[in-house]
């Protein structure tokens, strides 16, 4: 009971200093003071209310958080009394409260009366909103048909005018007479706001027929990390090369890790057909030029802020994308509220306009006013909106901004109050793209009202619902949210929101890391977090998790970054470290470098900031754990002096947590490490991981330490040893209760060469032969090809197996070639020389 109770008056005090530094605080000051005022304190309840309002706003002006909280502080310890005392006084408040401020006081009334409060402290299925849009499932060539990628999003709103703009397009993209061998590039550049997005996609849907190929679509934007500097274009080029690469025939064969290998392969399997690629956002020509696709009769459709004059020396066709003329701002709104409407008040259809800025964004808005009250005319509308843009000039802004939000403020306040607070969080979610169990937990409702409340916003234009059960924010209506949400609520909400946003991702991706590898080694210890949650993986017909991780990728960075900005330390690595699994699969290796440097960012703070002993020791495991898991990509990347460095911490890391099998993992990382770099050395870092995982009972650890191991002793000469390691390594993978058929074929093409430098030459080729075949059946292709050209190399140097030579040379030129690997250049003229 007084744990309930102190919950009641935790939650309680929350809305009302919320509500102090609120707009709607000088019409709640006088329910509140009668509610207290029946409670007798040693002043007046209303010169008590306003004192703490007083020393709110003044803190806010010092930029003094600590004062927030003592002022909480008091008022919850003042609320635990009056329920203490009154029993009934939580309903009476919780009633007066969704009166005055009903928004605001969500929680503290669903709390009151028995609802799941969806805060901080999540209840049972209720910690994430679900995954409410369609996940599309991975395109796979396994059944021999050929998957015709369409990925352009659909246009759900109303498309009017720009016929000029898509001639254009229709002339300097589209089929020509007897057919064209070239590649066309075309640039849509303007104003945010002024439609390219929407026209890009327009098009492309008028145009499917010509690209029987399929249809690709990037969105730039959603590679980049908002909130930093611009960065250079390598790395947002690289992941969209990956993207492509994967919808493309012959992405299971793997996509090459460095930006020029990946760029040739991209040329390479696009060679033969003839496909659009929309590239949305882009702010620097690079980004451009790596994916133009090499099939004739190719398009690649451009939409960009800038004018990005240097394409035009490469060919491409810059297309300006102006605001509306009046002629075609009249006209959607005709398309939009019927051409009776605008002829009846021609002179205020044109002053709409004309305060529109002539941006459809805008016009979109002002349309969905008028057509969803029959008892606005357009005169009433445009002095509204002249008022309105008065006030913003003498706020100093200018251009689009000023445009739009002109027309968003009437809009805006014309929400009902549980969609306008919708509105206002959604502006602080770090994406713009989210589905309803995203703004569910943002703003701590259930799934259901979230999507009624979307409801409210895609018809006030305020939101676009999306083909998939996606919604988009325009960027510039997601400004203004976040403006409002700076002004009319708490200044602790934005924390809050992150944290609840955070621990969603947290969940799910924690439920897709488990549902693809469950016996990955785990510094997060989530078991408590997801006992009682819904996992919707594992429900029939669930999402595919790969796919949705990959759809989300973008979506959960930029929630790393934000929970890391917010100092929920905690939060940010164990999201880092479950989202590792998709990069196992998946090799985005600048996504993946990011997403591990935030993460030992966040565990060394978390460590910093930990208050006990065990709370220490956890987070400097994890960032020993994230810091040896970066090696990987940096080693990817060509970076390997920091790659080193990285894994000296995370050795001495794992050290100071002392943990059995983290050190085990780590110097197994040492030792891949070693040998490259320092080859002698790496038999010392396996043999400790192999000690160290049979200490803590790992079979599996041990099993892999083990082939390591033989391996670094067979470089070293030691030949009968190594032999011995790896048949021991074999045995232990092809006995455990989870066979591991695709290692345990790894392990025997390694005892193959062993066998060739004892001189054991039939059962190297025995070995390496049959493990090549088993490596095929996995589809473990980069292992397959390695194994193949180890068994060529023997069996050319004997003399007598001219046709396994070439056997084995043909199918591993194959399998590099669809990987786009260098190597398939040699292994080819291999083939040639041996027909000479």
């Amino acid at each position: 009971m007084e744990a309930e109770l102190a919950a009641l008056a935790a939650s309680g005090a929350t809305t009302l200093v919320g509500l102090m530094v609120s707009e709607s605080w000088e019409r709640a000051k006088s329910g509140l003071a009668r509610f207290f005022g029946r409670r007798a304190s040693g002043e007046t309840a209303e010169e008590e209310l306003q004192a703490a309002s007083e020393e709110l706003d003044s803190a806010r002006a010092a930029g003094d958080a600590g004062v927030q909280a003592d002022v909480q502080a008091r008022w919850r310890q003042r609320l635990e009394g009056v329920f203490r005392e009154d029993p009934g006084a939580a309903g009476e408040l919780a009633q007066l409260l969704s009166e005055l401020a009903p928004d605001a006081s969500r929680t503290f009334v669903n709390l009151v009366s028995g609802g799941v409060n969806y805060g901080p402290a999540f209840q049972g299925s209720h910690i994430h909103g679900g995954i409410t849009f369609n996940v599309q499932p991975a395109q796979s060539s396994a059944s021999g048909l050929a998957v015709r990628p369409d990925q352009v999003p659909a246009v759900t709103v109303p498309f009017s005018n720009r016929t000029a703009e898509l001639a254009v397009l229709d002339e300097a993209l589209g089929a020509r007479p007897g057919g064209c061998g070239s590649v066309d590039v075309g640039v849509l550049d303007g104003l945010p706001g002024v439609g390219k997005t929407t026209m890009a996609w327009r098009w492309a849907a008028a145009a499917r027929g010509l690209f029987p190929d399929g249809q690709l679509y990037v969105d730039f934007a959603a590679l980049r990390d908002q909130s930093a500097p611009a960065p250079a274009a390598g790395a947002d080029v690289s992941e969209a090369l990956a993207m492509c690469l994967r919808s493309l025939p012959g992405s299971d064969n793997g996509i090459p890790s460095s930006l020029a290998e990946r760029t040739n392969l991209f040329r390479s399997r696009s060679a033969g057909l003839r496909i659009l690629l929309v590239l949305d956002d882009v702010n620097q020509p690079a980004q451009v030029r790596a994916l133009i696709p090499k099939g004739p009769g190719s398009a690649v459709l451009v939409t960009s802020q800038g004018r990005l004059g240097e394409l035009a020396m490469d060919g491409a066709r810059l297309i300006s994308v102006r605001p509306l003329d009046a002629h075609g701002g009249l006209t959607l709104l005709k398309d939009r509220c019927g051409e009776e409407a605008v002829e009846a008040e021609p002179d205020a259809a044109k002053h709409l306009v004309e305060l529109c800025g002539g941006l459809p964004v805008a016009l979109q808005i002002v349309a969905a006013r008028l057509a969803t009250d029959d008892s606005l005319t357009m005169s009433e509308l445009a002095a509204e909106l002249d008022d309105e843009a008065g006030r913003l000039a003498g706020m100093a802004l200018e251009g689009e901004e000023s445009s739009v939000s002109a027309v968003l403020g009437p809009s805006y306040r014309l929400l009902p109050p549980d969609a306008a607070r919708l509105y206002r969080l959604l502006g602080w979610l770090p994406v713009g793209i989210f589905d309803a169990g995203v703004a569910a937990v943002a703003a701590d409702i259930d799934t259901r009202s979230a999507k009624r409340l979307l409801g409210v916003l895609a018809k006030a234009s305020l939101a676009q619902a999306m083909g998939d059960g996606r919604y988009r924010m325009h960027d510039l209506v997601r400004l203004h949210a976040r403006e409002r949400a700076a002004e009319q609520e708490p200044q602790t909400e934005q924390a809050a929101l992150t944290e609840r946003v955070a621990t969603h991702y947290l969940v799910l991706t924690a439920f897709a890391d488990r549902a693809l590898r469950r016996d990955r080694l785990r510094i997060g210890e989530l078991s408590a977090l997801l006992r009682d949650a819904d996992d919707p993986f594992a429900a029939a017909g669930g999402p595919p998790p790969l796919e949705w991780l990959d759809t989300e990728r973008p979506a959960v960075l930029a929630v790393l970054r934000t929970a890391l900005r917010h100092g929920l330390y905690t939060l940010a690595w164990q999201l880092a470290e479950a989202f590792t699994v998709l990069f196992l699969y998946r090799r985005y290796l600048g996504a993946w470098k990011e997403s591990l440097e935030l993460g030992a960012e966040a565990a060394a703070a978390a460590a910093a900031a930990a208050d006990t002993a065990g709370e220490i020791a956890q987070a400097t495991a994890a960032e020993a754990r994230l810091r040896s898991l970066l090696s990987r990509p940096l080693l990817d990347l060509g970076e390997n002096d920091r790659a080193g460095a990285e894994l000296d911490k995370a050795v001495a890391l794992a050290e100071a947590a002392g943990h059995l099998v983290l050190r085990a993992s780590v110097q197994e990382f040492l030792g891949r490490y070693r040998d490259l770099f320092e080859p002698s050395r790496a038999v010392e870092a396996y043999q400790l991981s192999l000690e160290l995982n049979e200490q803590a009972g790992e079979n599996r650890g041990a099993a892999l330490a083990a082939y390591f191991l033989g391996c670094a002793q067979d470089a070293q000469g030691d030949h009968a040893e190594a032999m011995a390691t790896l048949r021991r390594a074999r045995q232990d993978l092809e006995s455990s209760a989870e066979p591991d058929r695709r290692m345990a074929a790894r392990v025997r093409a390694a005892i193959g060469v062993v066998h060739d430098h004892l001189g054991e030459t039939e059962e190297a080729i025995r070995e390496l032969g049959e493990a090549a075949r088993v490596l095929g059946e996995e589809e473990a292709t980069h292992y397959e090809a390695q194994a193949l050209v180890q068994l060529a190399d023997i069996a050319e140097r004997t003399g007598d197996h001219e046709d396994l030579v070439r056997e084995c040379l043909s199918r591993a030129v194959a399998i590099h070639e669809a990987a786009g690997s260098s190597l398939a250049e040699s292994l080819r003229r291999r083939l040639e020389d041996l027909d000479r």
